[in-house]
Formats: C-alpha cells, structure tokens, sequence
C-alpha cells in the first residue's frame, strides 16, 4: 500500500535512531547530577560509581546512535541497559507491565525493541558508517 515510502527507510531509521538517542540522553543526565540518590532508587546503597558509569555507558551509546558511529554497538549496549532496567522492574520492585497511576515497565520493552531494531537491521545511511 505504501510501497513508494520504503525508498525512505534509511531516514527512517535514522529517525528512530534519533529518537532513542535524545531519550538516553535525558535518562543519563540525572546519572551523572544525583548518582547517591539514583544508587538508593535502585537498592545498591554506596554504590552511586555504578551509577555514574550506567550514566557513561548510556550518553555514550546514545550519541553513538544519534551521530551514527557504532550505532549497532551503542544499541547492543543500550539494549542490555533495558534488559536490566525490565529486570529490576519486574523482580526487585514488583512493577506490573502497566498501570494507570504510574509507569509500568511497557516504555522499557519500547525502548528495548527499538535498540534491537537498530541493532538488527543498523542504522539507516545517515551518519558515518563504520
């Protein structure tokens, strides 16, 4: 139906790409502003270089997507960020998929596909390719 608009894929990705990137980012930044207070969040108490460092490993791999250099190595590494976001989710904090008063883990699975996407399938022709 839409046949002519796969001539655009690459900018598509790059799209998402983008995308993911930008929210990584904005997820990174309190990592590197308030890692005491992310590390007590979480349950790992002392342990706020753990969090600076995830805080590293996301602004890097984000910009890895956003400017296109290792993109598939920033979302496999993005990727296992998500897996172990869902995972502290559902185990440790008992967070149902959704709910109506706060976020559920459904905006990791989102998240998460899509670095699995980019992974899969890279990231489009913008950018430099590697």
């Amino acid at each position: 139906m839409f046949a002519q608009t796969l001539q655009y894929s690459d900018i598509g990705l790059f799209v998402l790409r983008f995308a993911v990137g930008i929210i990584f980012i904005v997820h990174a930044i309190p990592k590197f502003k308030h890692p005491k207070d992310m590390a007590l969040g979480i349950g790992i108490s002392g342990m706020s270089f753990m969090i600076v460092l995830l805080g590293l490993v996301e602004m890097v791999s984000a910009l890895y997507l956003i400017f296109g250099f290792y993109t598939q190595l920033g979302a496999l590494l993005l990727s296992c960020v998500m897996v172990g976001a869902i995972t502290i989710k559902i185990t440790k904090w008992g967070v149902p998929f959704s709910t109506n008063d706060k976020m559920g883990w459904e905006f990791d699975l989102v998240l998460l596909a899509a670095n699995i996407a980019i992974l899969l399938v890279g990231g489009g022709s913008l950018g430099i390719q590697q």
